[in-house]
């Protein structure tokens, strides 16, 4: 059976997620709510529909196809109405202007991987490969599975970044598939992680030790936000949970940027850190020695 999964993104020639040049799917659905989410449209399992007035050129058709008359057209402008939407899609089907976009659809393994595959050739000569993203892509475990395993019968480099928030059982069915586990550590402090990302930290910290344990390769993901995280006994339990491990291949610090403001703002949702300013390259060179001083790993910018 071709298993399916809810994708809200293929995005081609990346090179932030994992070795060389890689092909991302992106799966929906996340059970952490990070404040500073830069993927907001990946949080939630079901398809949404993404909106931009700015973008709309008031041609009707989305007034004359919505099933629940959830878009109006007036004087002052386009008005959606989220409440009555069903998410159907039939909005953004033709939406010639693209102000409408429906975020999410269903793919099978062989339709994703067949999409994977048209960049074979940069991987070969790049050392890239697929990676499977999110969202958590272990909330679709049985298409993520059936998608990883899919990939490397291909012969293709795997890397799958997690949030580390899943049952260990189902990390350990995916060893022998995953090249790499890029490995999110969004904070260390037990009280801060539950109250930045609404998760508790105890089951990521266990699952790290374990997937390393059983030799599972790992890079290690770090987002610094200014305000919340960027403190000098966080980039030093950072450095403390790295020299643990055996398996650890770097260390990677992801700067904050403000950019899932405007994507809040798309998908109907209000953000949690509006106003915050991108990460001064300073500061980002700052917390890169503040934990090289610690470790003898590689700490770069991811």
């Amino acid at each position: 059976m071709d298993i399916a999964g809810t994708v809200f993104d293929i995005k081609k020639f990346a090179i932030h997620d994992g070795p060389g040049i890689r092909t991302t799917v992106f799966l929906k659905g996340c059970p952490l709510t990070c404040l500073w989410c830069h993927n907001p449209e990946s949080q939630d399992e079901d398809p949404e529909i993404s909106f931009l007035p700015a973008k709309c050129i008031r041609c009707g058709y989305c007034v004359d196809i919505c099933p629940n008359h959830s878009h109006s057209l007036t004087e002052d402008g386009h008005f959606f109405s989220r409440g009555n939407c069903e998410k159907c899609g039939k909005c953004s089907e033709e939406c010639y202007a693209e102000a409408l976009e429906l975020i999410g659809k269903e793919m099978t393994v062989s339709e994703a991987l067949a999409e994977v595959l048209k960049d074979q050739a940069f991987y070969e000569t790049s050392g890239g490969g697929m990676t499977v993203s999110g969202g958590e892509p272990m909330l679709q475990f049985e298409f993520t599975k059936a998608l990883v395993e899919a990939a490397k019968a291909e012969g293709l480099h795997v890397c799958l970044d997690t949030c580390g928030f899943a049952p260990f059982d189902k990390y350990s069915q995916l060893l022998d598939s995953v090249d790499i586990f890029l490995y999110d550590l969004k904070e260390t402090d037990p009280e801060k992680h539950k109250e930045f990302t609404g998760v508790p930290l105890q089951l990521i910290l266990e699952n790290l030790k374990r997937i390393d344990g059983a030799g599972g390769k790992i890079i290690l993901r770090c987002p610094i936000i200014p305000g919340l995280n960027d403190r000098e006994e966080h980039f030093l339990e950072i450095a403390k949970i790295a020299n643990g491990l055996s398996n650890i291949i770097a260390i990677n610090i992801q700067p904050y940027h403000p950019l899932g403001s405007s994507k809040n703002a798309r998908i109907g949702k209000e953000y949690g850190l509006d106003g915050k300013p991108f990460a001064e390259e300073e500061a980002v060179e700052g917390w890169l020695k503040a934990i090289r001083e610690h470790t003898d790993f590689p700490v770069d910018k991811g």
